[in-house]
């Protein structure tokens, strides 16, 4: 035990790299998810393949080597110069992004077409009646699905590790290799992510709630 109370300190600089690179990642990758699922949706056939062919990408390869590619790949070319952090940040906000994108997607085509149709009636605008009438309800039932996806996200970044970002794993790695005590650093570890991953449940279950009663 006093090892992992020593650790600490050293782990909880670890977990704030974590949460930092979680959180920027995940809200860019739900702005690149919206995107690509109105391109999805676009009735212009250029956008639609544009979205197809970015989604199909980034779901069809392993996320480790996205990350090698905007990591090591773009950094071999002379105009192109990536930090750890910022290369990490655009792996972790795509591949969400491409996943979000379906989600989305899915979740507008659910809404029933009367609604649009009704709102067009009353004089609003294609993009007046996606903003206030089909995101509000789509977002709604989205919300499960987005939590599993962001828990998802966030179990991704401990493979930031590999290009040497200072996250919570990176962390317990160099301690473990300071104190050969593999098995008490990452049970520390460990539950670190469990309470992160406990917490965004319930932070989605809080919405859920509130949610319903609306």
């Amino acid at each position: 035990m006093d090892v992992i109370i020593d650790a600490l300190p050293y782990l909880w600089e670890g977990l704030q790299v974590t949460i930092y690179i979680f959180f920027v990642a995940i809200l860019l990758g739900f702005i690149i998810g919206l995107i690509m699922a109105l391109f999805r949706l676009s009735p212009w056939k250029i956008l639609n393949w544009i979205a197809k062919i970015f989604i199909d990408a980034i779901r069809g390869t392993p996320i480790l080597v996205q990350l090698f590619f905007f990591y090591f790949g773009l950094n071999s070319l002379e105009f192109i110069s990536l930090d750890r952090s910022t290369a990490g940040i655009i792996t972790v906000a795509i591949n969400a992004g491409a996943y979000f994108a379906e989600i989305i997607r899915a979740g507008i085509q659910s809404i029933d077409k009367g609604q649009t149709e009704a709102a067009r009636s009353l004089g609003l605008t294609s993009t007046q009646t996606m903003r206030h009438i089909i995101l509000p309800q789509a977002l709604r039932r989205m919300l499960p699905t987005f939590t599993n996806q962001a828990i998802i996200s966030l179990k991704d970044t401990s493979l930031l590790s590999v290009i040497g970002i200072a996250d919570l794993t990176q962390k317990g790695q160099v301690v473990i290799a300071a104190t050969y005590k593999a098995f008490h650093i990452w049970l520390a570890v460990g539950v670190m992510y469990f309470i992160l991953i406990y917490l965004l449940s319930l932070l989605s279950s809080y919405l859920e709630r509130r949610f319903e009663l609306r």
